[in-house]
């Protein structure tokens, strides 16, 4: 297999490398962080590069592009540490909507997430179920015009700057998900950075009333759509675990070198070379796991492509803990500082083992898979 960058994919990723080195400082991420809101602009200039649009079809004016691209183009923001909603919004929840049948919602807001005008996200984790696809507490039941909803999610990623959620609930027993606009009555949600200096939610639905045509799925298809953008949204978070991995790797590199202990740099002493020669092999690993997950997300079995994602994501998960691990250890008690973007890059790789699911989470799917 052939991994290397098309002109076109070296384009963009050269864009948005110098829009990451320029927008994406460690000044100007903290302070981001630090105001606790999505950045417009900052979500604007991501699209204007297509990052936005990067998932969706032509047909609805977006750029429709490969899982490749999506590979390049995350494995970059993952080197910039972007915490903006890229990951929920432009992968998970435009694949979910492009691949539905309800063209009403499709024509409504994949055109507008095209022109970066919209930020969707996935409500799906409820308290004490972990990472069940399956709703426990979320029901929602057919009225005169629509549906009413009641229930409450947890850990909806970037809810808060979100315009419309997708939320998954029970309907008549089987699993259907809903688009409910951000505005709508009855809806609220407790917002709270997370671990890594993201945003994320507590959503209560309260008798949230929807039309009819809000409804995207029931049932299998329902489920499948949710399958078919958690595996997108683990593959690229893979894939910018393995940016910010080659960043790391290389900021401790730079610093062996230049910090000096007896008279030589620490980059001399060879005990500190193999656990360099660790952290490149580790990082060398996940990114080729990454690329055969972007490969399987073409394959037409979905049990063989969720397969391949959790392995995948179970590789990737414990060499970014190794990286990140390596990395403090490296720095000394000056990475763990404030002061230093490395423990900002060690929070970001340890918090990829939990997203999207934890590794037991994908060890006992692919035991199901394989049953």
């Amino acid at each position: 297999m052939d991994f290397s960058y098309s002109e076109e994919q070296r384009m963009l990723t050269d864009s948005l490398r110098r829009l990451v080195g320029d927008n994406w400082t460690f000044a100007k991420r903290r302070a981001r962080q630090q105001a606790g809101v999505l950045d417009a602009s900052s979500w604007s200039s991501l699209a204007e590069l297509g990052v936005a649009g990067l998932m969706i079809p032509e047909e609805f004016g977006g750029f429709g592009e490969s899982p490749a691209t999506m590979l390049a183009v995350h494995r970059e923001l993952g080197r910039g540490l972007v915490s903006e909603p890229a990951i929920p919004s432009a992968v998970m929840a435009v694949t979910l909507l492009a691949h539905s049948t309800n063209g009403i919602l499709k024509n409504q807001w994949l055109p507008a997430h095209a022109e970066g005008d919209a930020v969707l996200t996935i409500a799906w984790q409820e308290e004490g179920e972990r990472y069940a696809t399956r709703p426990l507490c979320t029901h929602v039941v057919a009225t005169a015009d629509g549906f009413s909803i009641d229930g409450r999610k947890t850990l909806v990623w970037h809810a808060a700057g979100s315009h419309a959620i997708i939320v998954s609930a029970l309907l008549d027993g089987e699993l259907a998900l809903l688009l409910v606009p951000r505005d709508t009555a009855g809806l609220t949600l407790v917002d709270f950075p997370t671990f890594d200096g993201a945003r994320a939610a507590t959503l209560t639905l309260d008798h949230v009333v929807v039309g009819r045509d809000q409804l995207i799925a029931q049932g299998a298809e329902a489920h499948a759509l949710l399958t078919l953008a958690l595996d997108y949204g683990v593959t690229a978070l893979c894939a910018q675990a393995c940016g910010a991995m080659e960043v790391l790797t290389q900021t401790t590199i730079e610093y062996l070198k230049a910090r000096k202990q007896f008279g030589q740099p620490l980059a001399a002493f060879q005990v500190l070379q193999h656990r360099l020669a660790d952290m490149l092999i580790q990082q060398e690993m996940a990114l080729s796991m990454t690329y055969v997950a972007t490969v399987g997300l073409a394959e037409p079995d979905a049990a063989r492509r969720s397969r391949v994602v959790s392995m995948t994501k179970v590789e990737v998960a414990d060499a970014a803990r190794f990286v990140g691990e390596s990395a403090v250890q490296l720095h000394g008690g000056m990475g763990v500082t404030d002061e230093l973007e490395v423990g900002d890059y060690f929070k970001r790789l340890t918090y990829t083992g939990l997203l999207l699911g934890d590794t037991n989470f994908h060890l006992q799917r692919m035991q199901e898979l394989d049953a």
